[in-house]
């Protein structure tokens, strides 16, 4: 999907330091300084404009959420509705998926997010999937242990390809929803694309893989 340019967004974030991390690779092994308390990291790598990031912060004061998104223009929409909605427990981050241990130590974060990452349908692009097994080692290293990812998509295709790929890596899958919206799931928080493909009667696809114990 094309996003319109906003060319004050840069400037925008940068006028809330408390909110989007300026310099996150200063605040590695420092996050619960950031955020003031000893409370859970949760991450979504991935979070667009943020609804489901601020919806998660708003239902789970008890949790610390950053959501981390490379596009100026698509992270600020996030950053005003904190404002907005004087959410204090989400914080932001407009960097690549591939530094996140450049900004978080080993063991640092209790659990990932990833929905509706881009599918890159193409063989030749996909290890630019965020459940290619690179980037699951990423996430396992920032991870405590037996950390979990969860994965919300309504591509079939990328659907079966990451369940194929955290076996593999030797993950567990602990539940596996192949319609999302017709089960017994509750707590659902939706993203923007969720609630556009859902109304439109797309199956939405989700499940929670678990890293194995390094001990």
């Amino acid at each position: 999907m094309r996003q319109r340019f906003k060319p004050w967004a840069k400037e925008k974030l940068n006028e809330y330091p408390e909110v989007v991390a300026p310099n996150p690779a200063d605040l590695k092994g420092k996050w619960h300084d950031y955020f003031g308390n000893d409370h859970p990291i949760h991450i979504e790598v991935g979070t667009g404009k943020g609804s489901f990031v601020t919806g998660m912060g708003k239902a789970h004061p008890d949790i610390n959420y950053i959501g981390m998104e490379i596009y100026d223009s698509i992270i600020v929409s996030g950053l005003e509705k904190i404002v907005t909605e004087e959410i204090d427990n989400v914080k932001l981050i407009r960097e690549n998926a591939q530094k996140l241990t450049d900004f978080f130590k080993p063991g640092e974060v209790d659990r990932v997010y990833l929905n509706f990452s881009d599918p890159w349908p193409k063989n030749k692009h996909e290890k630019r999937r965020l459940t290619y097994e690179s980037f699951l080692s990423i996430f396992e290293t920032i991870l405590k242990d037996e950390g979990e990812i969860h994965f919300k998509t309504d591509n079939q295709g990328l659907f079966e390809y990451s369940l194929h790929s955290f076996s593999k890596y030797g993950m567990i899958l602990k539940q596996v929803w192949l319609d999302l919206h017709k089960s017994d799931y509750e707590g659902n928080i939706m993203t923007e694309y969720e609630e556009k493909f859902s109304s439109k009667g797309f199956r939405i696809y989700r499940t929670e893989a678990q890293f194995r114990s390094k001990k």
